[in-house]
């Protein structure tokens, strides 16, 4: 599976974006999907998942009641609606697919396929 990330850019504090994860084929919805995030110098970290019908979703604490993460199994297509962004939410955002277990569902290296990164910088 191949993943393609898009919709990052630069944007001010309180501003919104969305960002899409394009999945190569159709077993997209065999995956569960996830969006990692990593600033600069800083180790990478899980932001949100969303399992395969789109019925279990899952939040890091820090972007929690300001991200939606949703799919489109239909499109392959998963998206991250981002609001009241903030200066620390400036990173590389990366897209993943994997079928990790629910306890596992925020490590890293559990995904089996990995986008390249579409970065995100919030400044003023």
């Amino acid at each position: 599976v191949q993943l393609q990330a898009s919709g990052g850019g630069l944007v001010q504090p309180g501003d919104s974006l969305r960002l899409s994860c394009a999945a190569s084929e159709g077993t997209f919805r065999s995956y569960t999907m996830s969006w990692f995030r990593q600033g600069a110098g800083q180790e990478r970290e899980f932001v949100a998942a969303i399992r395969l019908s789109g019925g279990y979703k899952y939040y890091a604490d820090s972007v929690k009641g300001r991200f939606t993460v949703t799919r489109d199994n239909a499109k392959n297509t998963m998206y991250l609606q981002m609001n009241s962004l903030k200066p620390e939410d400036t990173a590389v955002y990366s897209c993943a697919a994997g079928r990790p277990i629910l306890s596992a569902i925020t490590t890293a290296s559990t995904y089996y396929y990995w986008g390249q990164g579409t970065h995100v910088t919030v400044s003023s």
